[in-house]
């Protein structure tokens, strides 16, 4: 497997060697048939199926390609094997730990205007990246979700543990928006062929694991210490405004008792 990486253009390669809702986006791009209900029950059987004749991955490609609009087009190659791309938007709502200090140029400029970062011990630092980034993966057929989250925690050098992450779906339908954590060995090319390039019909989000607690037992000592830098910081941040609101207070109100004059 190789991995390549452009930090300024959010463009990443994972290829082999050549909320909960129990809601499936197994959502198809073509037209809804207008036919009898046995029809659509047909169709519905062939959004269920996770398997393919090489002929029905060709038609789909071919599909997929004459209606998508960004030029990020899927390739079947000799072996049956097919790459192309997906794009995975980051809400991450803890900090991640970053590798080689304030050596990861790319990274310190994901974190943004609204990121925070706190030094640490070992060449480590931590970083709130900022939420709502969209990062595009070149992956293959054969990639799995476990595969992509560790693509994406390398492009950034997060130091973190791949299980501490999850990937979701969010799926679009009849105007309600539905989100589903994808399972490790689930293919997201796969899905991304089967929808179609339309996002919002099916679009991938990188979380935390959703445990209804923080299980600080699975952070190291560096990290720990990197959270508590953190909090002192947003401390000090708040702390100031308040002292700089309480101080313009107080100063209008003794410029208005001065102007009232005495009595």
């Amino acid at each position: 497997m190789t991995w390549t990486s452009t930090m300024s253009s959010g463009y990443s390669s994972l290829e082999e060697d050549s909320e909960e809702y129990f809601f499936t986006a197994r959502t198809s791009f073509f037209k809804k048939p207008q036919g009898k209900l046995t029809d659509r029950k047909d169709v519905e059987k062939s959004r269920l199926r996770t398997h393919f004749s090489r002929e029905e991955i060709q038609n789909k490609i071919l599909l997929y390609n004459s209606v998508t609009q960004d030029h990020l087009k899927m390739t079947l190659h000799s072996s049956g094997l097919y790459t192309g791309f997906i794009k995975v938007q980051l809400e991450l709502r803890r900090p991640i730990t970053v590798r080689g200090g304030g050596g990861g140029g790319g990274v310190g400029g994901a974190a943004g205007p609204g990121g925070v970062r706190a030094g640490g011990g070992g060449g480590e630092e931590a970083f709130y990246l900022p939420r709502g980034a969209v990062n595009t993966l070149h992956v293959s057929s054969t990639n799995t979700v476990r595969q992509v989250i560790e693509a994406l925690l390398n492009k950034f050098t997060v130091a973190d543990n791949p299980a501490k992450f999850a990937l979701y779906k969010r799926c679009k339908r009849e105007e309600q928006v539905y989100i589903c954590k994808l399972s490790e060995d689930e293919q997201p090319l796969f899905l991304r062929l089967l929808a179609g390039p339309n996002t919002d019909t099916l679009g991938f989000v990188l979380r935390e694991q959703q445990t209804g607690e923080v299980m600080w037992d699975a952070f190291s000592i560096p990290e720990l210490h990197n959270f508590l830098r953190i909090l002192d910081k947003e401390e000090q941040d708040h702390l100031r405004v308040i002292t700089h609101r309480y101080d313009t207070y107080k100063q209008k109100l003794e410029e208005a008792l001065k102007a009232a004059g005495p009595g």
